[in-house]
């Protein structure tokens, strides 16, 4: 009977070719995978501060956009619809995107207290254990406090034995 290997989530690929591309470009041009490609010894140097800090700004933009559009959304929509299942959906519409809306406003808090952390210098490190969360885990989620392997164990708690 053949046995099958589990495949460990291999490290992100990094291009030999953009290891150096930090060090000449301002941070906020660098790219994902520039930053990807920068040897593990500058973890969480300026140039990678500054990326992030940029990185979460923009996401702080953005939703400060989506919301203002949200709102403008809400009061063109206000018009009243005679027939009952188009009102139904139009509400259900703005449900839909109030829900939405909330979401991004508990990831704005998140993002505030990340850019909080990149004043402290604790930005990049692990809650729990204290180590290097990882550029990979971080451009995937900029607001992430927790090693992929702390975050494992804590969800793993959670299924166990609930919240």
């Amino acid at each position: 009977m053949p046995t099958t290997l589990q495949a460990k989530p291999s490290p992100a690929k990094r291009d030999p070719k953009l290891a150096n591309n930090w060090k000449t470009k301002p941070a906020e041009e660098l790219t994902d995978e520039e930053v990807l490609a920068m040897p593990d010894s500058e973890y969480m140097n300026e140039k990678q501060m500054a990326f992030f800090r940029h990185k979460l700004a923009m996401l702080k933009q953005d939703m400060h956009h989506n919301a203002g559009e949200t709102t403008e959304h809400l009061r063109e929509d206000t018009v009243v619809v005679p027939d009952p299942a188009d009102r139904a959906t139009i509400e259900e519409e703005h449900a839909l995107e109030l829900r939405t809306r909330d979401r991004e406003r508990k990831l704005l808090k998140k993002i505030e207290q990340s850019i909080a952390r990149i004043d402290a210098g604790d930005y990049g490190y692990c809650d729990e254990t204290g180590e290097p969360i990882g550029v990979g885990r971080l451009l995937a989620r900029p607001t992430a406090t927790l090693s992929l392997e702390a975050q494992q164990r804590r969800e793993l708690k959670q299924k166990m034995f609930g919240d």
